[in-house]
């Protein structure tokens, strides 16, 4: 873990500054968008990728930090997070669906991420699986019950090239990403993004907790069969359930 004493490299902030719980998001814009939602929201850096607010929820600190898009600089945030004495951490981003029962505009709960990433391979070997943690896991499925937000739970594939998904028929490996697509196709993952098997393992290298709630903004595989079927980019519903998430976390603490 990093000096927990001293400013963080990347981050621009100290231990003491950010709480135990943390919402993560990749674009930098929905840090405010996020922390409307605290009680006494406050910005407090940004640098780089990295833009972090801080508030409360029941009484308790909590933050928001931006990621930017993929697993290096997830990892670097949730390093210098957990070196800032952050333990709990929920991403909040965006997919593109593979089972067909993903619709646009629904929500996808990640219990575990298919490590088809660089990052989280220089934390643990291949066999390791990149796992949600209960408890948080758990307080998503609540949020979205309680918010009557359509939402699926399962295990989302995590890739390092956008592209490679969207184009993989043009790319110098196209046999090896359409052989591993139609495998995740017939084990019916859910979704496709760019984080959660970094994040996930991460965190379990550190003794932390970790979960994910994902927007979905379209389905490739659904998207043959209905046409006409139109994305979705509102990620509100994602961004509550994460907040929704957090304060059955906390709320629940406060009363043992």
């Amino acid at each position: 873990m990093l000096d927990s004493h001293a400013e963080q490299f990347h981050l621009k902030c100290y231990p003491g500054q950010l709480g135990e719980y943390c919402l993560l998001p990749g674009d930098p814009g929905r840090c405010e968008k996020i922390a409307k939602y605290f009680d006494e929201p406050e910005f407090l850096s940004s640098n780089r990728e990295f833009t972090i607010y801080r508030g409360y929820i029941c009484g308790e600190r909590v933050c928001v930090c931006s990621t930017g898009i993929g697993g290096p600089s997830a990892a670097i945030a949730v390093e210098e997070l957990a070196a800032c004495g952050v333990k709990n951490f929920i991403r909040i981003g965006t997919c593109g669906g593979i089972d067909t029962k993903v619709r646009p505009g629904d929500i996808v709960i990640a219990t575990g991420a298919v490590r088809q990433d660089g990052t989280s391979h220089e934390y643990a070997p291949p066999e390791f699986p990149a796992v949600a943690d209960f408890e948080l896991t758990s307080a998503l499925v609540a949020a979205a019950k309680n918010l009557g937000i359509p939402s699926h739970t399962g295990i989302v594939q995590s890739k390092d090239s956008f592209y490679g998904q969207h184009s993989p028929s043009r790319m110098p490996t196209a046999g090896a990403l359409l052989e591993k697509w139609e495998a995740w196709r017939r084990l019916h993952v859910l979704a496709s993004e760019m984080e959660a098997s970094t994040v996930y393992t991460v965190c379990a290298s550190l003794g932390l907790a970790a979960s994910s709630v994902f927007h979905v903004i379209w389905n490739q595989e659904r998207a043959a069969q209905f046409p006409d079927e139109k994305e979705d980019h509102d990620t509100d519903r994602a961004v509550r359930c994460g907040v929704e998430a957090l304060r059955i976390m906390i709320s629940e603490k406060n009363t043992k």
